[in-house]
């Protein structure tokens, strides 16, 4: 007899108060470095603020409160590939056409958290001012090693065993058709949803195009390609450390970062202000709980260190995977706040474009920061898609 399929099962998750009493004791025992006067953000986290955030993680902080709010969400576990599979799945409410199932897939430093504020806007526009006929069936998964997801304990999955994951979970949800969107290393993944499953991804859309790869004659890119492709690489000048440490040795970090909740938070609020649109205030992207929510997760699921294999991973990817164009119907929104923002000359050469707009505010993690915007991106982009599925 052939295996059974694997069966979704609700996830409801309660953190045991022993827990957090030790990460509020790890937090009250940091033991803080210095830094030049007037330093500010200009080495790294601010330490002022830092301070602020953890006495807040510590006695301020209402994780128990954040958890129940989460588990609004419909979640589920799933077994795939070996590994157990978190993720969000809502159904459409009060549809008025077509419904269209739409994959999300997130980055790094985050999780299914990226697309909480989006989920019921993308499920049920009606109720937010929008078209009921835009309504989506919305899956929302956790990368293995990031969130409520298995770390893998062999070598990281990169973004094409990912893509590949997901086209079994829509399958196992019973979407024979689907649409995807990502950011981040979820654009990568939607990618290559798009690339290796083209007969089921009906369109994608992508906030960003990745860091650019190019192994061809210079001089047949256009102008604007090849001042995108130096302002990346003076951009991973500049602030790709963070990068490199992940792609060459992820487990050196993952001690500190393991051990101690402001490292963690150093690590990941840095990266936080310095890609949202917040003009350097990271509290008009990130309320403090939004942004303790985040790192709490990763605190107690213990995912920093395999969350940052994954660049190991993706780093090995071949060069001809890379080089491959995306001919499935591709969307992009560049929103004004994120990195390396590619030219409509770099889109064209990667990818079948239909669509590229620049929404008016914004940054790396749109979903998040700018909820209502992202969720009208994706209704306009999808929309013509929607009679694909059905028929």
């Amino acid at each position: 007899m052939p295996d059974a399929a694997p069966r979704p099962e609700p996830f409801i998750r309660q953190t045991a108060p022993e827990a957090l009493e030790d990460l509020r004791a790890r937090l009250r025992a940091t033991r803080w470095p210095d830094a030049p006067e007037d330093a500010g953000w200009s080495l790294g986290s601010d330490l002022g603020y830092l301070r602020e955030l953890v006495a807040h993680w510590a006695d301020g902080f209402d994780w128990p409160a954040q958890e129940a709010a989460l588990a609004r969400l419909a979640r589920y576990r799933v077994p795939l590939g070996g590994l157990g599979i978190h993720f969000v799945h809502v159904r459409a409410v009060a549809p008025a056409g077509p419904v269209l199932p739409l994959v999300l897939s997130h980055g790094w430093p985050d999780s299914f958290w990226r697309y909480a504020k989006v989920v019921p806007l993308l499920t049920d526009p009606g109720a937010h001012g929008a078209d009921p006929a835009d309504a989506f069936d919305v899956v929302v998964p956790d990368m293995p090693g990031y969130g409520y997801s298995d770390r893998p304990t062999g070598p990281p999955l990169d973004s094409i065993a990912v893509a590949g994951l997901w086209a079994e979970l829509m399958g196992v949800l019973g979407y024979a058709r689907f649409g995807a969107a990502g950011g981040d290393i979820g654009s990568h993944v939607s990618r290559y949803l798009a690339l290796d499953h083209p007969d089921r991804v009906v369109a994608v859309h992508r906030t960003d195009a990745g860091v650019p790869v190019f192994a061809g004659d210079p001089a047949e890119l256009a102008p604007e390609e090849r001042a995108w492709l130096d302002g990346a690489a003076a951009w991973g000048g500049a602030e790709g450390a963070y990068a490199a440490m992940h792609r060459t040795k992820p487990q050196t970090a993952a001690v500190g970062l393991t051990d101690s909740p402001a490292g963690l938070a150093a690590w990941i609020v840095e990266k936080l202000r310095s890609w949202s649109d917040c003009d350097g205030d990271i509290e008009r992207s990130f309320t403090k709980d939004e942004i303790l929510t985040n790192l709490t997760i990763y605190w107690l699921t213990e995912t920093i260190g395999s969350s940052m294999r994954m660049y190991r991973a993706n780093a090995a990817i071949p060069p001809a995977q890379l080089a491959r164009r995306v001919e499935v119907p591709s969307g992009f929104s560049l929103f004004p706040g994120d990195i390396v923002r590619p030219p409509r000359a770099w889109l064209e050469r990667t990818a079948n474009v239909v669509r590229v707009t620049e929404p008016a505010r914004g940054g790396h993690f749109a979903a998040f920061e700018e909820p209502e915007l992202y969720a009208e991106e994706l209704r306009a982009f999808f929309r013509p898609y929607r009679a694909v599925v059905e028929g």
